[in-house]
């Protein structure tokens, strides 16, 4: 199992890369409790603190697909670079002027939001030109889904030290001024300032003209609710069950259960269609998020949380396959900013719901949600399927002459392609 990671991450620039935007991302991974804790200490309310980390969710929804789309039409360096530094220079004003006067603080943190840069994006449209095989490329489609895991529950972590050590002001400083630093590890690196998008037909919807991509956010959108909702019914249990620390263990299950998945799912090649995979993962998806309607004690709680999130990251790691496959062409690092926006926004309304939900219905009824989320995105799933399956009939590198300077710019080949 290690043997293929272990190969995927000797190949040249893949450890640099990977790492550089994981640190990159370390800001966006965190701003939702470093926020909270910096308006805590400068006595701000819980509402004050939940809206403005919710102002950070919303533009960073939106900016996402956006700057997206000026990767592939300017190169990473151009837009990524001066976007992280944007974002960072606005959350220090956020951490110099407070809460006062509101203006500037709503304002700071919009903007931070809004120019976060696309690394996530960025990296998955890297990928194919960095390494040579089709399915090393989807192995580092897995390895990026669990890597993801880590950096969510590490993060945090390391955000409430530098509030130890420090202040929470320091924290913003701090994290936000490392992201500028993965970032630019990233933007000065060989692949990322060599990388082209390939020549895109100028098309308003951008990525989003293409139906089977269309098909897989709505599919993700509802996997966005599920998670969302876990995040709310777990706090109510975790209330009636020992407070705090317990939905600490709760959501590091999740988050364990999503490594174990990713790691075995990225260990060994799939063969077969990959929309009817997406397919069988989701339901199992929503399978394994039932038992926690039974509400054990905390321990065996702890473990149906594992449970719920095996096939989280294998999922995920699928959809990346099936986004590169039906992006329309030039549009790559657009479509998988898409695809952020759209599991953000999912997560979003699923803690909308399941707030009023619990209130209403108790703790169980809040734990319905995530089963009957993945459930809708089984079904729009199946319904799509023709969709879905379409193949992406697009080589690109048969889009360069031979004497272009720019052909040994272009990844080999695309995931729904043969290497």
């Amino acid at each position: 199992m290690a043997t293929g990671y272990l190969e995927l991450l000797r190949a040249r620039h893949a450890t640099r890369l990977l790492v550089g935007t994981l640190v990159g991302r370390l800001p966006n991974a965190t701003a939702p409790i470093a926020i909270v804790l910096f308006v805590r200490a400068e006595g701000g309310t819980y509402s004050l603190a939940g809206a403005l980390a919710a102002v950070y969710g919303v533009t960073n929804a939106v900016g996402q697909p956006v700057l997206g789309r000026l990767v592939d039409m300017r190169g990473q360096p151009r837009v990524q670079l001066p976007a992280a530094v944007l974002s960072a220079l606005a959350m220090a004003v956020f951490a110099f002027v407070g809460t006062e006067p509101a203006a500037v603080a709503w304002g700071a943190v919009a903007a931070a939001g809004l120019f976060t840069p696309p690394l996530e994006g960025g990296l998955r449209a890297l990928w194919s030109s960095v390494l040579h095989k089709e399915d090393q490329v989807h192995r580092a489609y897995a390895m990026d889904a669990v890597a993801q895991e880590v950096m969510f529950t590490v993060g945090p972590l390391l955000v409430t030290v530098c509030v130890s050590l420090w202040s929470a002001q320091g924290a913003l400083l701090v994290v936000n001024a490392v992201g500028v630093l993965g970032a630019l590890s990233v933007v000065v690196s060989p692949p990322s300032r060599a990388w082209r998008s390939s020549p895109r037909e100028a098309h308003w919807l951008g990525a989003l003209r293409s139906p089977g991509l269309l098909a897989l956010l709505g599919a993700f959108l509802s996997v966005g609710v599920a998670m969302g909702s876990i995040t709310v019914a777990a706090v109510s249990y975790a209330d009636e069950h020992g407070g705090d620390h317990v939905y600490g263990w709760m959501m590091a299950g999740i988050g364990l259960g999503a490594l174990i998945g990713g790691v075995a799912y990225g260990a060994r090649q799939w063969a077969g269609e990959p929309s009817r995979r997406l397919r069988m993962l989701v339901a199992l998806l929503a399978v394994c998020y039932l038992p926690l309607l039974l509400m054990p004690g905390p321990v065996a709680m702890t473990l149906l949380t594992v449970i719920a999130g095996l096939f989280l990251a294998p999922a995920i790691a699928c959809a990346f396959v099936l986004v590169d496959r039906h992006a329309p062409r030039g549009t790559v690092t657009e479509a998988f900013s898409w695809l952020v926006t759209t599991f953000t926004v999912g997560g979003s309304l699923g803690t909308g719901l399941t707030g009023p939900v619990v209130e209403e219905g108790g703790t169980s009824w809040g734990f319905a949600v995530p089963g009957l989320a993945a459930g809708v995105s089984l079904v729009v799933l199946i319904a799509t399927g023709r969709v879905m399956a379409v193949p992406a009939g697009r080589a690109v590198v048969a889009a360069r002459s031979e004497n272009d300077p720019n052909r040994a710019l272009e990844p080999r080949f695309r995931s729904g392609d043969r290497a």
